[in-house]
């Protein structure tokens, strides 16, 4: 049974795909900062698969080791998944008004904690394994207010660039999952009507054919990814376009 290690997952895309995953008989390693939410994402799903559910902050050096020695004790992982990400402050700032302790916590959650738990998972990664990191159009395109965390993200970007190019024997993909209808988008628009952006589901697909198929290393949108039709749900629909923010 495959495994997977999955950051930010007790809503929102990173719970989309566990779930998915779960339906699909991997083992799963979960974390979120809500304990209440993963704990109740991880007991929905503890009845189709095996299930660890580790609370805390990816920016916290001692939870990454905690995450780092489930995955040892599970004998190692075949996929990583960083999709826990930090927005910011909401409204979200112009970037001279943008304080810089609220830059240095986004950059710990959204470049360095991905960087660092990559770091300690490398011995517990098996063969062939994918590792993903989760960014947005706004690592490649400006977009006011964006300073703070399209920035993070392009950084985010870069390093799992020369990490595929460092780590042949790994498929290092780094994937733009569209504009989607979650917390983080009515974080990002206060007072705002986000009901017409679509569920994580419709970005599901995509990621799960970069886990399990043979895609080199390299920067992917998710809605675009080719799917392969499954064995137990016939053909899967075309996937939309991936143009706007995370």
């Amino acid at each position: 049974m495959p495994t997977a290690l999955i950051t930010g997952a007790s809503r929102g895309l990173g719970r989309a795909l566990a779930e998915r995953l779960a339906a699909d008989g991997w083992t799963l390693i979960m974390d979120a900062r809500d304990a209440a939410t993963l704990t109740a994402a991880a007991a929905a799903l503890a009845t189709s698969t095996i299930v660890r559910a580790i609370p805390g902050d990816v920016a916290d050096e001692v939870h990454r080791v905690a995450l780092a020695k489930a995955a040892a004790d599970l004998g190692g992982v075949d996929a990583l998944v960083h999709n826990a990400s930090l927005l910011g402050p909401s409204p979200l700032p112009a970037l001279v008004d943008y304080p810089l302790d609220d830059v240095r916590r986004v950059y710990e959650a959204n470049v360095f904690a991905p960087l660092r738990l990559t770091q300690l998972l490398a011995p517990h990664l098996r063969g062939g394994a994918a590792v993903i990191a989760i960014t947005s159009d706004a690592a490649v395109d400006a977009y006011e207010g964006w300073g703070g965390y399209g920035s993070s993200k392009a950084a985010l970007e870069q390093v799992f660039n020369v990490l595929g190019a460092e780590r042949p024997d790994l498929r290092v993909h780094r994937v733009d999952p569209g504009d989607m209808r979650t917390q983080m988008q009515a974080d990002a628009f206060p007072g705002e009507d986000i009901s017409d952006r679509p569920l994580p589901d419709v970005s599901v697909p995509g990621i799960v054919a970069l886990l399990t198929g043979d895609q080199p290393s390299g920067r992917y949108a998710a809605r675009d990814v080719p799917l392969e039709p499954r064995a137990d749900a016939g053909d899967v629909a075309e996937p939309g376009s991936a143009e706007a923010r995370t």
